[in-house]
């Protein structure tokens, strides 16, 4: 008999949400049922008049949605919920689809911000530079600086992780040597032992003086912290925080996550990428083969921008008397000689507002790419204009290739992502399944010259409803080193774009056409 494996992070992950979400599911549907039961069987002379009321409630919540600055991608699938079921579609609208960005919180990031990112550079230098080596990339800076307000950099050496055990090893080796602060900001913490060697350290750290700030999402942890969790930390001389904790009924409208992944030593060291701190991520435990994910150190100038997105959330979830009064001790200015004349600009995108910071960059990779494109990603749950843009990147003759994991997490999601093979195949975009297990790195690389490396998905989900980061960089070695990982993991794939390209049986067309109805949800 097989020794059972522990339970990990994404199965428990995956068994909250889908629990959580199964039981408003089925409150609508009974409340539904209910309803229909009392109008046909209790109220038979006011029937006409309810069904009226019902379809004016509807009409006017359609109205609502198509007149919202979100995709046809976003909006379609509600419309036609609400049309098909009411009472239902409206439920899961009001319990799901409405952003969890209430007012208070969107006032509280504006007030941090106000104060914050005034103190970060302007990075015109930076960008009058990149400008010369090439206008393209350099349209994509401007675009992070003045809709996200994130500067371009140069002084900054950086380091792609192909696997995130080594990302790890460096990060703790770095984090030994902190002497001013250290944050750390991660969608999911899972206290065991890949946690508990971080904490030991940060533990130690603390003792010494060192200031340690450690926030984590509370439904990316549900299950995998104890509620003593925040206590322990903080009779440690740690700092710690909660985003957004789930309680039910009372905070059940807040949709949006931090899936951030951020740590900042001493303003002049940054880790960010695909993994969080929990086993399966670093190869303890293997519950869906062998797990592929990656990222990246910088060290430089550029960490100031990965710090502010810390302080940012930081501040904005704590109480205003609460609040870090002097953001420029954390904005030091030190001397540092980089070893290479890279571009890198690290970024955050925000449900907040309605800017989608993530799509637009990966959508710009795309255009920016004359030869190739290549994306990596765990998720592939496309807007439409995605997908226009991918589709038409290889009709012009450009290389696109998307990497999906080979062993999903979540069977529902997996057959989603294999709904959207057809379309980009049969117009020339290549599709690879990584086979050994499952790949949850989130990255983009084009034409030798640029990538992206961080938490984004190519998922609603990411694109739309969390709070995320990334880092843009050219004109590095790590360009380059991301993408003989990219050759070294497609030969471990299997190349499933031929047989992507065959019309699926009349079943499996209805389930996607179903998937693809509740895609935003997913």
């Amino acid at each position: 008999m097989s020794e059972k494996k522990p339970r990990t992070y994404e199965q428990s992950k995956k068994r909250k949400n889908g629990i959580m979400r199964m039981v408003f599911a089925v409150i609508a549907i009974i409340f539904e049922v209910g309803l229909i039961y009392f109008i046909f069987f209790k109220l038979n002379r006011f029937e006409n008049w309810i069904n009226a009321g019902i379809a004016i409630i509807a009409l006017i919540l359609v109205l609502f949605i198509y007149s919202g600055s979100e995709s046809s991608s976003m909006k379609m699938p509600w419309v036609l919920l609400i049309l098909l079921l009411p009472v239902f579609g409206v439920i899961l609208y009001v319990l799901i689809g409405l952003s969890g960005s209430t007012h208070k919180m969107k006032l509280s990031f504006e007030e941090v911000d106000l104060d914050l990112f005034p103190l970060l550079p302007d990075g015109k230098e930076a960008m009058s530079k990149l400008e010369v080596k090439d206008s393209r990339l350099a349209n994509i800076g401007k675009y992070l600086k003045s809709y996200a307000c994130y500067p371009a950099y140069q002084n900054t050496d950086i380091v792609y992780y192909s696997d995130a055990a080594d990302g790890l090893e460096a990060q703790k080796q770095d984090l030994r040597l902190a002497k001013d602060f250290i944050f750390m900001e991660y969608h999911a913490i899972e206290d065991a032992e890949s946690w508990q060697g971080i904490e030991e350290i940060l533990e130690e750290r603390a003792a010494s003086g060192v200031l340690v700030r450690v926030f984590y999402d509370d439904m990316g942890s549900i299950g995998f912290i104890n509620t003593d969790f925040v206590k322990k930390l903080e009779e440690k001389g740690i700092e710690c925080k909660v985003f957004n904790p789930f309680k039910p009924i009372l905070n059940m409208f807040l949709n949006n996550r931090d899936h951030r992944k951020i740590t900042v030593i001493d303003g002049r060291i940054g880790y960010t990428g695909g993994y969080n701190l929990a086993n399966e991520y670093f190869h303890i435990t293997e519950p869906f083969g062998e797990w592929k994910d990656t990222g990246i150190r910088l060290e430089g100038d550029a960490v100031k921008s990965l710090t502010a997105t810390f302080l940012e959330m930081w501040n904005a979830n704590n109480d205003k008397k609460k609040h870090d009064h002097d953001y420029s001790r954390y904005l030091p200015s030190f001397s540092y000689q980089a070893k290479e004349q890279a571009f890198v600009i690290p970024y955050a995108d925000s449900p907040l507002d309605h800017e989608r910071v993530g799509e637009e960059v990966y959508i710009s990779m795309a255009e920016y790419a004359r030869h190739y494109v290549w994306y990596m990603t765990p998720y592939l749950v496309l807007t439409d204009e995605m997908i226009h843009t991918l589709c038409l990147a290889a009709k012009r003759g450009v290389d696109v290739r998307i990497i999906t994991p080979g062993i999903p997490d979540k069977k529902a999601v997996y057959a989603l992502t294999r709904s959207y093979y057809r379309k980009l195949v049969l117009n020339g975009v290549k599709i690879f399944e990584y086979t050994p297990g499952f790949c949850h790195a989130k990255m983009c690389i084009a034409d030798d010259r640029a990538a992206t490396c961080g938490t984004i998905n190519l998922d609603y989900r990411s694109l739309y409803h969390h709070f995320e980061n990334g880092c843009f960089f050219c004109n590095s070695k790590a360009v380059l080193d991301m993408k003989r990982d990219f050759i070294s993991s497609m030969k471990r794939c299997r190349n499933v774009t031929e047989r992507a390209k065959s019309e699926p049986p009349f079943l499996t067309k209805v389930l996607q056409v179903i998937l693809r109805l509740f895609a935003p949800l997913m």
